[in-house]
């Protein structure tokens, strides 16, 4: 059995699932909505399915069994509402509602429905992020005392990367990528305590002619396990992704853009010999990394396969993961409890922005007058 699949939406994000779905075995992609007729369609002709250009007509024309949502998320909730109201599961884009509220309004629906509905966290599934979640799930790492996740070079808040809809957003196109570094973080260190427990910073580092609230941000909290997780996110930098999982036993230093992972588990202030031995294994652990991405790079040059494909492209990882979860009845990969905290984590982001905002504000415009001695 295969899923009868439409995609909302015909933006940039869109090529990713309806190339994917198209290659899916377990997907039949029958559709592609936009509001856009001259997108719709040419979507349309370059895979060889039906355009419409409203969402209830797809909704009602077609047989289906899965939509993937890929509007601006100021559209998220009522888009995906009106899927989940007609019965069929949907994948929404990230992030996928801009406030808490909306995202507990649209969970509220699935419940009502008893539909489900997930949301993509693509790059949860890449190849050394799925090695780091197996090593912790093992136990081999001892248990988790913290996180520590360093994700620069995002996109500045001016760059109209998915379209011009990102600088409604407070943090505009930077604001847009920020679940990625977030969910990574919650995947590795466990979901907060409670909101208590979560703290946030930002900081407004570039000049831009249009106006933003941060192109920076860092986040920490406390796990239900008690680890410690920091996230930092920068803007206007070079592309540095590190992920440090930390544990009793050992450490692994997960780097998110090569896709190498490095296991620290030697006690290199021993002795000269165990430093010596400990760059030694960082540099096997890099080269055997390396060569591994490029046998999976290789291999599917020469085969072209769907199961190789889905190495190389953590998109399509997950919605293979997510379309087994329809087809057996089974908890989709990204949970509810997942994709809530990142909301709430990217809300604790911008309200740190509102924050300092009102306290400059309560601020008297200066002091200095005040204290420098008169000449009397």
């Amino acid at each position: 059995m295969s899923l009868r699949t439409a995609v909302i939406g015909g933006g940039t994000v869109s090529e990713n699932h309806l190339s994917g779905l198209s290659q899916n075995p377990k997907t039949e992609l029958v559709a592609i909505c936009d509001l856009d007729e001259e997108i719709a369609r040419e979507k349309a002709r370059s895979y060889g399915i039906k355009a419409y250009f409203d969402v209830g007509e797809l909704l009602a024309a077609e047989n289906l069994d899965w939509v993937h949502v890929c509007t601006p998320p100021q559209t998220h909730l009522a888009v995906a509402t009106q899927v989940l109201e007609a019965g069929i599961p949907a994948l929404v884009e990230k992030p996928v509602t801009e406030t808490i509220e909306q995202f507990e309004e649209l969970a509220s629906v699935a419940d009502r429905e008893g539909v489900p509905f997930s949301v993509v966290h693509n790059h949860k599934f890449g190849l050394v992020m799925r090695t780091v979640l197996e090593e912790i799930e093992s136990g081999k790492l001892g248990d988790i005392r913290g996180v520590d996740l360093l994700y620069t070079g995002s996109t500045e808040p001016d760059v109209a990367n998915r379209g011009a809809w990102n600088f409604e957003l407070l943090g505009g196109e930077f604001e847009e990528g920020l679940p990625h570094p977030l969910y990574l973080g919650l995947n590795a260190g466990g979901l907060p305590r409670s909101e208590a427990d979560v703290s946030a910073q930002t900081s407004l580092v570039g000049s831009y002619e249009m106006e933003f609230g941060y192109d920076c941000a860092q986040i920490q909290y406390v796990s239900e396990s008690d680890a410690l997780c920091t996230i930092k996110m920068l803007s206007g930098t070079k592309p540095v992704r590190i992920l440090y999982v930390h544990g009793s036993e050992s450490t692994l230093a997960a780097d998110l853009v090569s896709q190498t992972l490095v296991r620290l588990d030697r006690d290199y202030k021993a002795s000269p010999l165990a430093r010596a031995q400990n760059n030694i294994d960082q540099i096997v652990d890099r080269v055997r990394g390396t060569a591994e991405n490029v046998g999976v790079v290789l291999k599917d040059k020469r085969a072209g396969e769907w199961e190789t494909a889905m190495e190389r492209n953590g998109s399509y990882y997950q919605f293979e993961e997510e379309a087994e979860a329809l087809l057996t009845g089974t908890e989709p990969p990204v949970s509810v409890d997942e994709a809530r905290w990142t909301v709430k984590l990217q809300e604790a982001i911008r309200d740190s922005v509102r924050r300092d905002d009102s306290t400059a504000a309560e601020q008297p415009e200066s002091s200095a007058e005040s204290e420098v001695p008169s000449d009397d």
